[in-house]
């Protein structure tokens, strides 16, 4: 009677284990595929599911969400420069649907296999894209190079079950010649963007300080011209009425019967009192003698006759 009662809770213990065990709890983002005696059956989605005990089995747990690698490797350019990347891949399944589960599931031994096709395939297609490509040309090119490895790997990921979804290349190094050079490139050039820019603010400061300095010269040019005309018309209105009181002065003096010589006279001594008066320090040496008075008022009555001559005439 005991052994009976062991074996019935056995059974019922056998029972219990094997219905507990046809409930499967399937995570959200990841897909399980059921395989029956290693053969393809069905996939289970993101929650509660059953499956047959001890028939149905769990081949894999696949995960539908992003992943990413990081990736470092070396390239070489046309003109035999080498480039060194340090990328990071970001990829995940393609979709949901039962044949690209299956491929995901059954193209690859494992993981790691998987790693390294996906790997190899990204550098291969970069390498190949650069190899065609000037050292100076390739850190212009970076967007250029996305664009290329993912036209080419879109169709052969998708094989696999896989999508590209974004390749950052995170850091593109070369060599330390190469990178020194290019350093010595930058400041050359800034050195010279800098003396052109200086150059042309100091032709800017030249050409409009000599242009300011023409102006300055033209108006003191013109101002000088006016000042001369003026003092020319001012000397030519002095003589006029010089001329006009010494005609007045004479006639006066006619007409009273007297010798127009006094005014030539008055004349000789007002001007060396002009003469003395504004002189400023300067010395002038006259002939005070009666001869030489006398020689001077003569020369003046043949100017003054000469002028009277001249009016008849």
């Amino acid at each position: 009677m005991e052994a009976s009662s062991i074996l019935l809770y056995l059974f019922l213990f056998f029972i219990v284990i094997v219905v507990f065990s046809s409930f499967v709890t399937v995570k959200q983002g990841t897909i399980v595929v059921i395989t029956v005696f290693g053969k393809y059956r069905r996939i289970l989605t993101p929650g509660l599911n059953f499956k047959i005990p001890l028939i149905e089995n769990i081949y894999s747990k696949i995960s539908i969400q992003n992943r990413s690698v990081e990736l470092e490797f070396q390239a070489v350019t046309f003109d035999q420069a080498n480039v060194y990347f340090k990328a990071m891949l970001l990829y995940s399944v393609l979709n949901q649907e039962e044949e690209t589960i299956k491929n995901v599931a059954f193209k690859f031994v494992d993981e790691r296999n998987l790693m390294q096709a996906l790997i190899r395939t990204v550098e291969g297609s970069i390498r190949a894209f650069v190899a065609t490509k000037r050292q100076s040309e390739v850190l212009i090119l970076r967007r250029d190079i996305v664009e290329h490895v993912k036209e080419q790997l879109d169709n052969i990921l998708e094989g696999w079950g896989y999508h590209l979804q974004d390749l950052q290349l995170n850091d593109i190094t070369f060599d330390d010649v190469i990178m020194k050079s290019m350093s010595q490139v930058v400041a050359s050039n800034n050195l010279k963007a800098a003396a052109e820019n200086e150059g042309q603010a100091l032709l800017i400061t030249k050409t409009k300080a000599a242009e300011a300095e023409g102006n300055a010269i033209k108006i003191s040019a013109e101002a000088e011209r006016q000042a001369a005309q003026l003092r020319g018309q001012g000397i030519a209105l002095f003589r006029e009425e010089v001329a006009k009181g010494m005609t007045v002065a004479a006639k006066e003096m006619q007409e009273a019967n007297m010798d127009t010589s006094v005014i030539l006279f008055t004349m000789w001594t007002e001007s060396i009192k002009h003469f003395s008066e504004n002189s400023k320090g300067n010395v002038i040496f006259l002939d005070g003698s009666s001869d030489a008075m006398q020689r001077t008022m003569k020369e003046m009555m043949a100017l003054n006759h000469l002028h009277t001559e001249g009016v008849k005439k």
